[in-house]
């Protein structure tokens, strides 16, 4: 099924503006307290849903602690969140337990939507679950061993099997990161495990990680991912795009040299964590060629960017270094 969403969120690329991705006006969307009980709502994913939209969220509450909500839409824009964070329905009381959640991502796969996450079961790992109704959630197993992060899904089966990408790290603020790709025949069990691409210069020199779903083109997988450096300040987030091979998705074709979208404005550089612009989610209209991208900023706020996949790969195909 080609995707199409006619009422995607959509702006017009500024007059006197040449960058491939450009920012909602009206950012950030979401603000750090649209609940009463959160500190700051970011690095979130949102999917259409039944005409609408639908999401999980990643809320910070004012013990700090990370969690994942559930959110409603009309318009993709202007956003209802339950107050109350996902009760995962888990048959194995063993990993229904958990430290932490955050940094969803959520795929249309077959039937039903999936969600992947950072699960806290001994340190980061990926959780998997699903839901048919973003009502009922319910908990499979945790994909990987502790310390990965970034588990992000392909919308559909690769040669026969259920692909993700995912970044191993360690226990703490890794300041290390390459891509891997892990298949499965069932999305509980996974190996056959392929190294995808590694950190590189400049704007992607200290480590990377996969954003949003990828998104399926004829030439290849569009892949948009975060990339960090390490400044006198700290770490600093932006984020680029390459493009995967569609049957042998760890084959990369291209790579941008550059970022496309890095923190410049003061929701992006002033927060929690300064200096994050970090993407997690993607809508794709094929027939309009538009792309929306949800992403967090400075870890406090959600800010929305477009672009459209016909400039993206041709800016891929003109700056690409492998």
């Amino acid at each position: 099924m080609k995707p199409n969403i006619p009422n995607i969120p959509w702006q017009d690329r500024p007059a006197n503006n040449n960058d491939v991705i450009w920012r909602y006006e009206a950012n950030p969307i979401i603000p750090r307290d649209l609940i009463p009980t959160s500190n700051s709502i970011f690095n979130s994913a949102v999917v259409p849903y039944q005409g609408a939209f639908a999401g999980v969220f990643r809320c910070d509450n004012k013990k700090r602690e990370m969690n994942l909500h559930t959110g409603r839409s009309a318009d993709a824009l202007n956003w209802t969140l339950d107050p109350n964070p996902i009760e995962w329905q888990c048959n194995d009381p063993e990993i229904g337990r958990y430290q932490y959640r955050y940094d969803p991502r959520v795929t249309w796969l077959e039937d039903r939507y999936y969600v992947t996450w950072c699960n806290g079961y001994h340190g980061p790992t990926i959780g998997v679950g699903y839901t048919y109704n973003f009502k009922q959630f319910h908990f499979l197993e945790n994909a990987l061993l502790p310390f990965n992060r970034n588990g992000v899904l392909f919308p559909r089966k690769i040669n026969g099997k259920y692909v993700m990408l995912s970044r191993p790290s360690d226990n703490g603020h890794t300041p290390f990161g390459d891509i891997y790709l892990s298949q499965s025949p069932n999305l509980i069990h996974w190996g056959e495990h392929r190294f995808v691409m590694g950190t590189k210069s400049g704007w992607q020199s200290t480590k990377i990680g996969a954003g949003p779903t990828p998104i399926e083109t004829p030439e290849g997988w569009l892949l948009f991912y975060h990339g960090v450096l390490t400044s006198c300040n700290g770490f600093v987030y932006s984020f680029g795009a390459a493009l995967l091979d569609l049957e042998q998705p760890w084959k990369v074709i291209y790579r941008g040299s550059a970022y496309l979208l890095a923190p410049q404005t003061p929701y992006e550089c002033v927060g929690d964590v300064p200096n994050v612009a970090f993407p997690c989610a993607a809508l794709y209209d094929q027939p309009t060629d538009r792309v929306a991208i949800y992403y967090g900023a400075a870890d406090t706020v959600t800010a929305l960017a477009f672009t459209k996949t016909g400039d993206v790969l041709q800016w891929l195909k003109e700056n690409s270094e492998l």
